[in-house]
């Protein structure tokens, strides 16, 4: 009889850290079987300098320890580890990587942003019906932006900014102030304005990935009373809904952003910097929908990894 194989993909982000394990059948056929992620907020306090610090740097290695004892348990392994923002842009890279291979022996790939973008367009198109797209990952530290038209990935970008990073520079954690907020749509509208080709996104449907963009389905979901509010691929949102529960989000402080229903609460004090990106997209395009995709990064590393002949 013939070992099972597994294939596992460890995604490091900006503000967390994940584990997905698929075992795959005779035919070439996935199950996933393991699903695990850890909020590590490896961005928190880089700031200008780029510098990933030491307490955001031993959270991480303490959940990629755990990941890889889940990891010694199974049989026959093909393990993927991809980092993104946070240790491509941090000076102290190097010895970060050093770290996590001595600590737990697993070799990270820091993979580019246009890299990144191209997996995320892997994971939606093998995954959704879309014709004519802007693709859009808000992460902790970098905005995957990837043109769609035809089903074919036209173009790709990666904006050095993401929820926390943008919180870090431009927000207070409790309630949002009029300049604060205005400063940081400012900044993304301007960053957004240097991107020339977006405007032959106009008018399209938005999909939307990413922990932020992702939170907006939930509490959606929540609202409507969904059974399974987290089950949110293909969810379709009119950006009406979008902005209602953003001007809801602004107007309350931290602990009651924490009281939301469908919103982590770890994820609280970064919401409104991670939504901003999306809501500017939204009115930067004239779009009139969100459409949510639970398969990015992850999926596209794995469909990658299906059709590579063995």
């Amino acid at each position: 009889m013939t070992e099972a194989k597994h294939f596992a993909l460890i995604d490091l982000g900006s503000n967390s850290a994940r584990l997905t394990v698929w075992a795959i059948d005779a035919t070439n056929q996935p199950r996933e079987i393991v699903r695990l992620k850890e909020m590590v907020r490896l961005s928190e306090g880089m700031g200008e300098e780029k510098v990933l610090q030491p307490a955001a740097m031993a959270r991480t290695i303490t959940a990629l320890a755990g990941f890889q004892q889940q990891l010694a348990a199974l049989p026959n392994v093909t393990l993927r580890a991809v980092a993104t923002a946070a240790v491509r842009q941090a000076v102290n890279q190097k010895e970060f990587l050093r770290q996590v291979k001595k600590t737990t022996g697993i070799a990270i790939t820091v993979i580019t942003g246009d890299e990144e973008a191209t997996l995320d367009y892997t994971g939606v198109i093998n995954t959704m019906p879309i014709q004519n797209a802007l693709i859009m990952d808000t992460g902790g530290a970098s905005t995957e932006l990837i043109l769609v038209q035809e089903r074919k990935l036209r173009q790709v970008i990666s904006l050095p900014f993401g929820s926390v990073n943008l919180s870090e520079r431009f927000l207070s954690s409790d309630m949002v102030s009029a300049a604060e907020l205005f400063d940081l749509v400012t900044f993304v509208e301007n960053t957004l304005n240097g991107v020339w080709w977006l405007r032959k996104a106009q008018n399209l449907p938005i999909v939307a990935l990413g922990g932020s963009n992702r939170t907006l389905a939930k509490i959606q979901r929540r609202r409507e009373a969904f059974s399974n509010f987290e089950d949110i691929h293909g969810f379709r949102m009119p950006t009406t809904a979008v902005n209602a529960i953003f001007r809801d989000v602004l107007t309350k402080n931290l602990t009651e952003r924490q009281a939301i229903p469908g919103l982590a609460r770890e994820r609280a004090d970064i919401i409104i910097a991670g939504l901003i990106p999306v809501v500017t997209m939204i009115r930067y395009l004239d779009c009139d929908r969100l459409t949510f995709s639970q398969y990015g990064l992850r999926a596209g590393t794995l469909y990658n990894y299906l059709n590579t002949p063995s």
